[in-house]
């Protein structure tokens, strides 16, 4: 085992059944190649070169897709703010609070 967990190879045990362990990486399994005891490279599945779409998150189980088809009632517009505006005394005007000097 390596420092991190990951299952060792020795190069010699890689050649003599190469097809058995791209077969294991193929399926999900990492493993650290060695020579002379030296780790040199790690053999493993591709990973993917775009980000995960929804259903492929769902697909593994890592979320759960919605259930009802219906969206959501539309929202109050969000006002536009001035830019010099402190959020404490918009939050303030909002709550009908007096806003606190500094």
């Amino acid at each position: 085992m390596s420092r991190d967990g990951q299952p060792q190879l020795g190069i010699r045990e890689l050649r003599a059944d190469l097809t058995t362990h791209v077969r294991r990486a193929g399926a999900g399994q990492r493993v650290v190649i060695t020579v002379d005891g030296q780790p040199i490279a790690q053999l493993g599945p591709l990973t993917p070169t775009t980000e995960p779409t929804l259903d492929d998150l769902a697909a593994a189980g890592l979320v759960r897709l919605p259930v009802r088809d219906d969206k959501p009632a539309a929202t109050q517009s969000t006002p536009t703010l001035p830019v010099d505006l402190a959020p404490d005394r918009v939050l303030a005007e909002l709550r009908g609070d007096i806003p606190r000097r500094r």
